[in-house]
């Protein structure tokens, strides 16, 4: 039976334990929520302040040129694209996970369509986060395609050439929001393009959690998030790649003077910037790149302890310790694990279901300082879920432990079924 005193440890021969003094964890609080909102690091506040009182109020427009404003976003992309296997200037930080997924899509779709007509139909899965199933809506309306919805276990029959022969796009996240199941980016891309297809990656859930090679998947295009793994903060700045073979091929439809070969140029026809500088469309938002920029920084001092690697095996030892953990304490309290056990089908989050009273338990563990979330079900093969985002960079072993045991308080008891865990709050 694993104790409290096992998992503390594990703590103290972790070698990435001091990672976690880098982030503002508030005391007494055991935050699992990191798959939706990273933890404050640490140098963030001050770097905002300094960025709003020295480079803002005394540097003022100054500040695009002698502060470095004006190339943040290429910096950064550059950054992140360290995390998830891409090369220099193939990455911009910039916008939104979503206005950046409307760029790509509308592009792959323009591509597929320049060199096969017939070609209109986007892929995706049913149970992807929803927002990238709008926008693919959207977007094959607009293109006169349409969209096919799949189950996980459907997509590589689905991917071959002779059933695929008028699809334009796969469009996948790479770990699935709901499920913290994980798909083979290379498997599923290889079949892809045997097809004719092209690829379109969310790293939404995966950029900073674990290992990412885009360049060796063969992957073509990919956005992701930098609020959740990256630590950014509330709304922070996304990201953008796209394969160098298709950067130029056609403009993003965002087309705005940010991504202009010469902005400050102003003349009233539109230049593309070479390379991913196009994905680029309006003013940039500076305070936020900078929080973001802070968020990368706790990856540096990860580096010589292993970086990724190293980072992708304590997720792994944690969600090991998370399932365990509740197989021996939560037996016969209804819970089922819908995150997969292999390794390699997994990310870095746990998810649990219940027939009922998901939504209560999880209210009741908040209560207590537990921070997880919810997420509804569809009334059919979709159940609703409880989910645990375990964040190798400063998630331990032991706040794995206090995090079951409240939870099996919470089912023991019976405290999920007090009136005030029921009231649905606007964000679950």
């Amino acid at each position: 039976m694993t104790t409290l005193e096992h998992c503390q440890q594990l703590d103290q021969n972790d070698p990435l334990r001091s990672l976690r003094d880098q982030f503002e964890l508030p005391p007494g609080l055991i935050y699992l929520d990191g798959n939706s909102l990273g933890v404050l690091p640490r140098t963030a506040a001050a770097r905002v302040a300094q960025v709003v009182t020295e480079e803002w109020g005394q540097g003022l427009i100054r500040s695009w040129n002698t502060a470095g404003w004006f190339d943040l976003p290429q910096r950064l992309g550059d950054r992140i694209a360290t995390l998830i296997g891409a090369g220099p200037a193939e990455v911009v930080a910039t916008d939104s996970t979503s206005i950046n997924l409307y760029k790509v899509l509308s592009a792959a779709l323009l591509i597929a369509r320049n060199d096969h007509p017939t070609r209109l139909r986007v892929i995706s899965e049913r149970n992807n986060f929803p927002t990238d199933l709008y926008i693919a809506e959207g977007l094959c309306r607009e293109h006169g395609g349409t969209l096919t919805l799949l189950e996980a276990d459907e997509l590589q029959a689905a991917l071959v050439p002779e059933s695929a022969q008028d699809v334009a796009v796969l469009l996948l996240t790479h770990v699935n929001y709901r499920t913290g199941a994980m798909h083979d980016m290379a498997a599923l891309t290889a079949a892809a393009h045997r097809a004719g297809v092209l690829t379109v990656w969310d790293l939404a859930h995966s950029a900073g959690a674990l290992p990412v090679d885009l360049t060796a998947a063969g992957a073509d295009f990919a956005v992701g998030c930098g609020y959740k793994y990256l630590n950014g903060g509330p709304g922070a700045p996304a990201f953008v790649w796209v394969h160098p073979q298709h950067a130029e091929r056609f403009w993003q439809p965002l087309a705005g003077w940010w991504g202009h070969a010469a902005p400050f140029a102003f003349t009233p026809d539109y230049k593309p910037a070479p390379g991913i500088g196009r994905y680029l469309c309006g003013t940039q938002p500076i305070l936020s790149l900078a929080a973001l920029a802070c968020g990368l920084d706790t990856f540096r001092a990860a580096e010589p302890l292993g970086g990724m690697a190293a980072l992708r095996q304590k997720s792994l030892a944690l969600s090991d310790l998370f399932i365990a953990l509740v197989a021996q304490r939560c037996a016969g309290q209804g819970l089922t694990l819908v995150t997969p056990l292999e390794h390699a089908q997994r990310g870095s989050q746990v998810c649990l279901a219940r027939a009922d009273g998901a939504y209560a338990i999880m209210q009741a563990l908040i209560a207590r300082g537990v921070i997880g979330d919810f997420r509804a079900g569809d009334g059919g093969r979709h159940p609703d879920i409880l989910r645990f985002g375990l964040t190798p960079l400063y998630t331990s072993f032991a706040d794995v432990w206090h995090a079951v045991e409240h939870l099996r308080q919470v089912l023991v008891s019976g405290e999920w079924q007090r009136p005030e865990f029921n009231r649905q709050q606007a964000v679950t």
